[in-house]
């Protein structure tokens, strides 16, 4: 694009996004402990029961066994599952124990690992029709779906169940299942009973009451000028908070001035927020959708609603199939992307008096998971479904609203009832035991309006607890700052109404106030809208607990084996910020100088530089950090990468079963676009653009020129992808000369079209740290026009920035920091392109190394099967060396696929990993 960023490359000033997202976030996610190691003694697998531990099932079928299935009634990951269940693995020798390859039981065939290596020598990972796939079911599931986690990420509940089995699947899942059922294998045999725990009518809880009075005011003071919310740092409205502040206010105190000037601001800005594509054009329907029942509420008309027919627009603008552009599948309102978006266009039309399209509300049905719960995504046929209780409560007014879906309805509300913590409050995600504010706000609405009072009330109570001082609410149980997007559906709730009902007709209180209204602060800090605080970041980083002795990060297990691709992650965003030069001198001293890990492995066991398997995607990483800080690329750790990558350049497709070449200009076993724009960017910054001719040409190709998108795999499956978008729009902007001009500017406006309300970026984890700071990166190509796109994903990025300053994975799933998203979000935030970083090492000193310590070991002790038959794996089998914690696991991205190896890179929504261990 020849942006400013190419012509300003001062080494001292420039900073970067440092992580190469999801890709590299799968192999973090499947790092495990042990190579080879004896099975620990497995739990009787009467021990599990429906409501204590969890079974796992590994299917030795094609090996001319049956499935062998272990217990652990303890279980803390699927991998920890896997191997106190009674069984060995093996990982691959260049990856590391992390990369399934074998796995062996005690009670088939002497306990003989398969696949045995005269068919799988297990030197690269495994290809995509022969290796172990990842399943799982929770209780009450019936079928088995394709877990969207790595077994080291993954965290059994009770009564769940895993399957191990070897074979081959599509990018979905779709093939590949288990033959046998969840309940063939559960704990006594059969289907899981429904759980006793949790009263079927609600906790028991003491009444409470929100004060809604104390939240329209906290709402109100969050108005710019009194009629729009902005971002902190900016003065475009977020439109969609907007919307929320509006809901609020109407289910506060009905018609009002204050109202009606944030309805008038909402339809000035009908354009920008619903039409930002052109008048002529599909408009963003959860924008439409929102403006329209805003009118309704408001006894507005939203066929004339800022000069636009709303409702027009979501009926001329269904999928009649799909997948396509916009579209996931037939049904959806084309655009839509998220549950809540499909189910607010079908109650949009449902309240404008209209007949919604019956696939419209079909494709609703089709985001019922076999629990009950309704997932957030908008999923195609027979891909994983995971649900939460927040699209759950939302989607089921709708189905009710529509009508003649009452069997759903039901399933609905069964699984919000069991959902339900002890404490009134609902989880923000399955598993989670930590209370969501929108979460219950969303499931408290449902209930109320579905008949479940009790429970209902029961949320309340919880929600009145978590009200702040200053009359907003947090996002989650404990939080000390208050957001609106809490805080709106949170008075909802408290009003006893929903979008489905609201009007902004006052209801007639059925009870004096219980508590005086709380007093506001004098003073209200304002939330960080200027991206996350990366001095803590840094810290984070560089702490001893992550980067061991200084020098890398590990790749999880007792042995020290170094994460060679993450100490690179590292190692960009410390230069990104330049917040401590002298931690970033140390790792790269030991890189360069061939620094050895707890295997005496240096990093070119990693990019397999000189070998026969040289990795382009691992050779390009390293190339490019020797050229971020002005070491030399053609010998950096002894090895001269820039040749080893005009040596990897691919002259043709290789024929199967060689798995080198994906095509004729790729780099060898570079199975990722990611693995391909780092090698372009690494011979372009040397100035070989004579010799990246034909890998840039590949990389090229691969952009879908509908959309402007590229896919995560290499061979193309037909995913589009943010994270490989951005990472190749950065690749072709380095290239001289304007010719990949137009498929950049494609990509970015592409990008930015994928930007979620909260200023997030889908991703293989649902709403992604690592997709987010990608974006960053690859929209500041066009800083100028994508300001405040940047604005709001920074904002966003501050939002999953942890106390100890690390990172959460994703919005949704589990809490907590993670290493590599962590990395990714530090330098993602600062924006440069990976074209134009430079950090120079100019007096700086490496750190002095710590003196290694060993965590103590712990030695926790140790018939046949035919073929056929489901066999329990016995508690004996020798002993295993364990820490007996998880210190040193690596808590990988939720966008992690299976453990088993050839997965290193994810579509965005849960598709089949492929090789590619390069990154």
């Amino acid at each position: 694009m020849g942006t400013a960023q190419q012509h300003d490359r001062r080494p001292a000033g420039r900073r970067i996004l440092s992580l190469f997202a999801a890709a590299a976030v799968t192999f973090a996610a499947s790092v495990a402990f042990v190579t080879g190691a004896a099975p620990a003694a497995a739990d009787p697998v009467e021990q599990c029961t429906a409501t204590h531990g969890a079974v796992v099932a590994v299917d030795f079928g094609p090996f001319g066994g049956g499935v062998v299935r272990g217990c652990d009634t303890t279980p803390t990951t699927g991998y920890e599952l896997l191997r106190d269940g009674g069984f060995t693995t093996e990982g691959t020798r260049h990856d590391g124990p992390g990369f399934i390859c074998r796995i062996g039981n005690g009670s088939f065939n002497s306990g003989t690992q398969y696949p045995t290596p005269a068919t799988e020598d297990c030197v690269l990972t495994p290809q995509a029709t022969a290796y172990w796939s990842y399943w799982i079911a929770s209780p009450g599931q019936a079928s088995w779906s394709y877990s969207p986690l790595g077994a080291m990420d993954r965290k059994p509940g009770a009564g769940d169940v895993d399957a191990w089995v070897f074979g081959g699947t599509d990018v979905g899942g779709t093939t590949g299942r288990p033959t046998f059922t969840p309940d063939d294998v559960r704990a006594g045999g059969g289907a899981t009973p429904d759980p006793s725990d949790t009263p079927t009518d609600g906790p028991s809880v003491p009444v409470g009451k929100i004060d809604v009075e104390a939240a329209a005011r906290w709402v109100t003071q969050q108005l710019h000028d009194g009629s729009h919310v902005v971002d902190e740092g900016s003065e475009t409205p977020n439109y969609f908070l907007t919307t929320e502040a509006a809901y609020a206010l109407a289910a506060a105190g009905g018609r009002s001035p204050a109202l009606d000037k944030v309805v008038a601001r909402l339809a000035s800005g009908t354009d920008e927020y619903a039409y930002a594509a052109g008048p002529e054009e599909a408009p963003d329907a959860a924008a439409a959708a929102r403006l329209a029942l805003l009118a309704e509420i408001t006894e507005g008309d939203p066929r004339d609603f800022g000069g636009h027919d709303l409702l027009g627009g979501l009926e001329r603008n269904v999928c009649p199939t799909g997948p396509g552009p916009g579209c996931t599948a037939k049904g959806d309102f084309r655009g839509a992307l998220y549950g809540d978006g499909q189910a607010l266009g079908v109650l949009a039309l449902l309240r404008g008096g209209a007949v919604p399209p019956a696939e419209t509300v079909t494709r609703l049905t089709q985001l019922v998971c076999e629990d009950g719960s309704v997932t957030s995504i908008l999923i195609g046929p027979d891909e994983f479904c995971d649900g939460d209780p927040m699209t759950t409560g939302l989607v089921a007014l709708v189905l009710d609203e529509a009508g003649g879906h009452d069997a759903v309805v039901a399933k609905n509300v069964a699984y919000l009832k069991k959902a339900q913590l002890r404490s009134g409050a609902f989880p923000g995600y399955n598993g989670s035991t930590t209370g969501s504010v929108p979460a219950t706000a969303h499931a408290a609405q449902a209930l109320r309006a579905l008949g479940e009072v009790r429970a209902a009330d029961a949320a309340i109570w919880w929600l009145s607890r978590e009200q702040l001082a200053d009359g907003g609410f947090g996002l989650d149980e404990g939080a000390e700052g208050p957001a609106l997007y809490a805080t709106a559906p949170a008075v909802l709730a408290g009003s006893g109404t929903s979008l489905v009902t609201l009007t902004t007709k006052v209801p007639e209180p059925t009870e004096p106030p219980t508590t005086p209204p709380t007093t506001p602060p004098t003073t209200t800090p304002p939330p960080s809208g200027d991206g996350p605080n990366l001095k803590k970041g840094v810290a984070y980083l560089t702490s001893p607990a992550n980067l061991q002795q200084g020098r890398y990060y590990a790749a999880g297990g007792p042995t020290g084996r170094a994460d060679f691709g993450l100490t690179i992650d590292g190692a960009f965003a410390l230069a990104a910020t330049g917040h401590d030069n002298d931690a970033l001198r140390t790792v790269v001293d030991f890189l360069d100088r061939g620094g050895k890990d707890g295997e005496a492995r240096t990093v070119h066991d990693w990019t397999n530089a000189g070998s026969a398997h040289a990795m382009g995607g691992s050779m390009g990483k390293a190339a490019l950090l020797a050229q971020v800080v002005d070491r030399d690329p053609r010998d950096f750790g002894g090895k001269d990468l820039i040749a080893g990558l005009a040596d990897a350049v691919c002259t043709a497709k290789s024929a199967q079963p060689d798995r080198s070449c994906a095509d004729k200009g790729a780099y060898t076993y570079a199975m990722s676009v990611f693995g391909q724009s780092l090698g372009v960017i690494a011979q372009v910054r040397a100035g070989e653009e004579k010799a990246a001719k034909a890998p840039v040409g590949y990389l090229a190709g691969l952009q879908n020129t509908s959309s402007g998108a590229w896919p995560s795999l290499v061979p193309p499956t037909g995913d589009a992808d943010v994270d490989s978008t951005a990472m190749a729009a950065m690749a072709l902007d380095l290239v001289p000369g304007d010719a990949h001009a137009a498929a950049v500017a494609k990509a970015l406006a592409w990008i930015a079209s994928k930007q979620l309300e909260d200023g997030g970026f889908p991703g293989a984890a649902g709403n992604s740290v690592n997709s987010a700071a990608l974006a960053v990166q690859g929209l500041s190509l066009d800083a100028e026009k994508y300001g405040k796109q940047i604005a709001k994903a920074r904002t966003f990025l501050a939002s999953q920035q942890n106390a100890d300053g690390g990172f959460n994975v994703a919005k949704e799933g589990q809490r907590g920091s993670d290493l590599r998203a962590s990395t990714q979000a530090v330098g993602g935030s600062t924006g440069i392109s990976f074209g134009v970083l430079a950090r120079s090492l100019d007096g700086t000193t490496p750190n002095p190394v710590p003196s290694a310590s060993t965590p103590p070991v712990i030695v926790t002790p140790g018939g046949s099967a035919g073929g056929g038959g489901i066999v329990d794996a016995g508690g004996g089998g020798g002993g295993l060396a364990s820490t007996g914690t998880q210190t040193l696991g690596l808590a990988g991205a939720a966008a992690a696929l299976v453990l088993a190896g050839w997965g290193a890179v994810v579509a965005a929504r849960h598709r089949r990993p492929a090789v590619g261990g390069d990154l």
